[in-house]
């Protein structure tokens, strides 16, 4: 499973022109589920995310997590984020996860951030999303289980 997470001002996505879920300071948050991932890797995965320091202190040091500054999570799932792009000119995709271990997972890593008192607005999976941020910094992580 592996997570694009990036430090945002704001954040929405659409699908066929609906706005679908819209955050304000926060994370955005790109969810790509793999063949082998489990329920405990979507929670171990959360359990990074909303723990991850990436807003500044007084200081100016990344050492605030999305709760401690009050922000959200806006969750979105990335079939893409899966893909072999070592070889060729072309991405792979035989190492994501089929569609409906894909779901289960994706909305088990919502519940997760959830549980850990994180507001999280999402994406609608599989659809094809129009997503629409303004980074902060840019800070951009590549989380990986």
């Amino acid at each position: 499973m592996k997570v694009l997470l990036q430090r945002v001002r704001q954040a929405h996505v659409e699908v066929a022109g609906e706005e679908v879920g819209r955050i304000g300071r926060g994370l955005l948050v790109l969810v790509g589920v793999e063949h082998g991932d489990e329920s405990d890797t979507a929670r171990r995965l959360a359990e990074r995310v909303s723990g991850y320091r990436v807003f500044a202190d007084s200081e100016g040091k990344m050492n605030l997590d999305v709760r401690a500054v009050a922000g959200e999570v806006l969750a979105v799932s990335q079939f893409t984020l899966a893909a072999d792009t070592r070889k060729g000119r072309r991405p792979g995709f035989s190492s994501a996860a089929e569609p409906a271990l894909g779901l289960r997972l994706y909305q088990e890593f919502v519940e997760a951030l959830k549980a850990r008192r994180v507001p999280v607005a999402t994406g609608r999976f599989g659809a094809d999303m129009q997503v629409h941020l303004i980074n902060d910094g840019p800070v951009t992580f590549l989380l990986e289980l």
